[in-house]
């Protein structure tokens, strides 16, 4: 059985800030029990990330400086969703042989998450790579800023994902994309999802 849910309606938006990657708003919205009520967050363009799976069933995680938090941080291949035209999957070879200097034979979904959904409306898709080559040394994406310093190393799954529960990896797509990897792995990949498949609405 299930309940019948209020229909949350904006009635007034105002835009606070605006950016590149991301705008304020305030949106003033109808409640369950009369009236409305403003719901300040952050409308996002979206993002990427990669769990790239070698034939020796190591992950790339990459280990960058996120000023947000002062800290250096654990990930995964990752990226904005920010080239007009450019499909998801396509974001994510891009993201790929940015970081990691990888190309992939074969992609697919492994999980979609909302990164915060108490403040943002950030959905990150978060694919599997397989099959995995080397960018030629001559074509490689000359990193600058942050991504100057990033040191990409490879890890057993197992392994990363004990650094996900020993509290070790942090990242909340990070997170997500080691443990649906690993579950996918054991149950022979048949969860995966198409490449193209649609983001849940």
């Amino acid at each position: 059985m299930s309940a019948v849910e209020h229909r949350y309606e904006v009635t007034e938006r105002r835009q606070v800030w605006a950016g590149r990657i991301f705008t304020v708003v305030t949106d003033e919205v109808t409640m369950p029990g009369g009236g409305t009520s403003a719901r300040e967050y952050v409308r996002h363009v979206g993002a990427v990330a990669v769990v790239a799976l070698d034939d020796a069933g190591q992950v790339v995680l990459i280990r960058q400086y996120r000023h947000p938090v002062g800290r250096h941080l654990w990930e995964l291949p990752a990226g904005l969703t920010d080239v007009s035209g450019e499909d998801l999957a396509a974001a994510a070879a891009r993201e790929l042989a940015e970081e990691a200097d990888l190309t992939a034979g074969t992609v697919d979904v492994l999980v979609d998450l909302h990164s915060s959904p108490g403040f943002t409306d950030e959905m990150v898709r978060v694919f599997l790579a397989r099959d995995l080559a080397d960018v030629p040394t001559e074509q490689r994406h000359r990193r600058s800023e942050e991504e100057a310093d990033l040191q990409v190393v490879r890890v057993d799954l197992d392994e990363a994902v004990r650094m996900v529960l020993a509290g070790e990896i942090t990242n909340a797509s990070a997170v997500a994309g080691l443990l649906a990897a690993a579950r996918a792995r054991d149950t022979g990949w048949s969860v995966l999802r198409h490449r193209d498949a649609p983001l849940p609405r």
